[in-house]
C-alpha cells in the first residue's frame, strides 16, 4: 500500500513525459490533478485502516536491495508521518489546481510536480537511512527546475543557490549516517536495529552535529535561511506552495525521526543551544518580516519564524512538545499554502505584491473582498488566534516547552508577537484604505479560483476547534520516540496535556 504512494506518481511522471509533444497544457493539468487525486484517496483509506493506538511500524514493507552496501527498500508508516503525508498529498492537489491551464513545456512541469510528491512521499515512509537521503536528495532535482524554468527574473540565481545550500544539507546529512553506521559497527542501514546502538555521548555528539547543520539548511534556521526568500520570491505560487508547506518538513521531521530516535543522549547534551538557536531564529525571521515590501518575502520570512518553534518543541524533547512539533508543522503546512495561494491570486490580478503600492483591495465593489477576508483568516492563524489551527500548535508548543526552557520560550514568544506586527502592517497596507485609480478596474475572480484557498480555510478552522484528529495520530509515537521502548498512551487531549508536565529525557 505505501509503494503504491511512491511508485504510482512515478509511473503518472513517465507517462506525461511519453504522451505527443503537441498535447494542450490543460490535458497534461487534467492528467496530473487526475493522479494527485488518486494518490490523496488512497493516503485518506490508509488513514482509515490507520490504527493510532498501536506502536509498531505500520503497513510495513521490507525487499532486500543492494545488500552489500547494506541498502534495503523498507518503507513503514506511523503517526510522525501519517500527517505529513497527507498534508503532502493534499498540497500537490492544490498546487496543480493553481497551475495555470496555459503553460510552457507542461509535459516536462506537471512530471516535475509528480516526482516532487514522489520523493517527499518516499523519505516520509523511509525505514533505512540510506534510502531516506535518496529521497531527500531526489527532491532537490526537480524543484531546482521547478525553480529554474518557471522562475521570476533572477530565477536562474535563486534555482542555483537553493542547488548548492540543498546539496550541501544532504551530504551532511550522509556524513552523520555513514559515521553512525561505521562506528556502532551494524551491517546495514536500517532505521530500527541503528536505534538500539551503544555508542558513548561523545561519538553521539560527533555524528548530531553535522545531521543538525544539514537538516538545519532545510528547514531552515538562521543562518543556513537565505536561500528560502530568494527561492519563495523567484518561485511560482504553486511551487511556493509544495516548498513552504511540504518541502521546509523534511527538515524538522528529520530531526525528530533521525535526531533524537538515533541520538537521544546526545540531544539532550545539546538541546539547550537547540532552543536558543530557535529563539534567536524565530526573533530573527519575524523582525526580517517587518522590514520585507513583497507580500512573499513576508510569508517567506514569517515561515523561517514559524518552522523555529518546531526546534523549540524538539529540544524540550517531552512527549508533548513531540506532539506539539508535529502538529506545529502540520498547521504551517496548511496555513503558509493558505498565504501563498493567496498572495499569487493578488499578484495574478494586480500585477504587484509591492505593499507600498496596493492599496484598498478589500473594496467591495471594485476590489478583492472574498481573497482579503480569506487573507485576514490566514493571517489570523499564523498569528495563533484561539479557535484556529495556529492556535491549537503554537499553546502546546510553548505550554510543553516552558517549564524546560523559560527563557527561550519567552523570547519565541515575543517572535510570535511580531507575528501581528508584521501581518498586520501587510495587511492594513494592501487591503484597507482607498483603493488607486490604477487597480479601479481588476479583474474578476471566479468561484473555482477560491477553491483551494477556501479548501485550506475549511481545514483551518476544523483543527482549530478539533484538534483531536490531528493529536491522536502521532501521540503514542512520541512516547516511543523518547522511551525507546513501548509503552501505553491514551491518545486524548487531556493526557497530552498532563504528560507535558513532565521533566524533559535530560531530566
Amino acid at each position: 500500500m505505501l509503494s503504491f504512494l511512491v511508485w504510482f506518481p512515478v509511473l503518472g511522471a513517465l507517462a506525461l513525459s511519453l504522451l505527443p509533444q503537441k498535447i494542450e497544457s490543460k490535458t497534461c493539468r487534467n492528467i496530473a490533478l487526475i493522479i494527485s487525486i488518486i494518490i490523496i484517496v488512497w493516503t485518506i483509506i490508509i488513514g482509515e485502516q490507520f490504527n493510532p493506538h498501536t506502536l509498531e511500524m505500520q503497513f510495513s514493507e521490507d525487499l532486500p536491495w543492494l545488500d552489500y552496501l547494506g541498502l534495503n527498500y523498507q518503507l513503514g508508516l506511523d503517526g510522525l508521518s501519517l500527517s505529513l503525508l497527507f498534508v503532502n498529498s493534499l498540497l500537490t492537489v492544490i498546487a496543480l489546481y493553481s497551475t495555470s491551464p496555459q503553460l510552457e513545456r507542461p509535459r516536462f512541469y506537471y512530471a516535475l510536480m509528480l516526482l516532487l510528491n514522489a520523493g517527499v512521499t518516499g523519505a516520509f515512509l523511509a525505514q533505512d537511512l540510506l534510502l531516506f537521503f535518496l529521497f531527500y536528495e531526489v527532491e532537490i532535482i526537480p524543484l531546482y527546475f521547478l525553480i529554474a524554468i518557471w522562475g521570476g527574473e533572477r530565477r536562474g540565481y535563486a534555482a542555483m543557490k537553493f542547488l548548492l545550500y540543498t546539496a550541501a544539507s544532504g551530504f551532511l546529512v550522509l556524513i552523520s549516517f555513514l559515521g553512525l553506521v561505521w562506528l556502532s559497527g551494524a551491517t546495514s542501514f536500517a532505521y530500527e536495529p541503528l536505534r538500539s546502538n551503544t555508542l558513548s555521548v561523545a561519538s553521539q555528539i560527533l555524528l548530531l552535529i553535522p545531521l543538525l547543520i544539514g537538516l538545519g539548511i532545510k528547514i531552515p534556521i538562521f543562518p543556513f535561511h537565505t536561500w528560502l526568500p530568494d527561492a519563495h520570491v523567484e518561485a511560482s505560487t504553486p511551487v511556493s506552495i509544495l516548498l513552504a508547506g511540504v518541502l521546509l518538513k523534511l527538515g524538522t521531521y528529520g530531526l525528530i525521526r533521525f535526531g533524537i530516535g538515533l541520538y537521544l543522549d546526545a540531544w539532550v547534551v545539546l538541546a539547550p543551544y537547540l532552543a536558543t538557536i530557535a529563539a534567536i531564529s524565530a526573533l530573527y525571521g519575524a523582525s526580517c518580516a517587518i522590514a520585507q515590501r513583497d507580500m512573499k518575502k513576508v510569508v517567506a520570512y514569517s515561515s523561517i519564524a514559524h518552522m523555529a518553534y518546531v526546534l523549540l518543541a524538539a529540544a524540550a524533547s517531552t512527549r508533548l512538545t513531540i506532539i506539539a512539533a508535529i502538529v506545529q508543522m502540520v498547521t504551517h503546512g496548511l496555513i503558509s499554502a493558505m498565504l501563498f495561494f493567496l498572495v499569487g491570486l493578488v499578484y495574478r490580478k494586480t500585477g504587484s505584491r509591492d505593499v507600498d503600492y496596493l492599496r484598498g483591495l478589500l473594496n467591495p465593489q471594485k476590489g478583492l473582498p472574498i481573497t482579503g477576508s480569506l487573507m485576514i483568516l490566514g493571517v489570523m492563524a499564523s498569528c495563533g488566534i484561539p479557535g484556529l489551527a495556529g492556535f491549537v500548535a503554537e499553546f502546546l508548543v510553548f505550554r510543553g516547552s516552558f517549564p524546560i526552557f523559560p527563557i527561550q520560550t519567552l523570547l519565541c514568544l515575543i517572535g510570535s508577537g511580531l507575528t501581528a506586527v508584521y501581518f498586520l502592517l501587510m495587511i492594513n497596507k494592501v487591503f484597507f484604505g482607498r483603493i488607486p485609480p490604477e487597480l479601479a478596474k481588476i479583474p474578476r475572480i471566479f468561484w473555482w479560483e477560491r477553491v483551494p484557498s477556501l479548501t485550506l480555510a475549511f481545514l483551518i478552522i476544523l483543527l482549530g476547534i478539533q484538534p483531536t484528529l490531528l493529536v491522536r495520530w502521532s501521540e503514542p509515537q512520541a512516547g516511543l520516540l523518547l522511551l525507546g521502548k513501548a509503552e501505553s498512551v491514551v491518545g486524548s487531549v487531556g493526557s497530552v496535556g498532563s504528560v507535558g508536565s513532565g521533566g524533559s529525557m535530560g531530566s
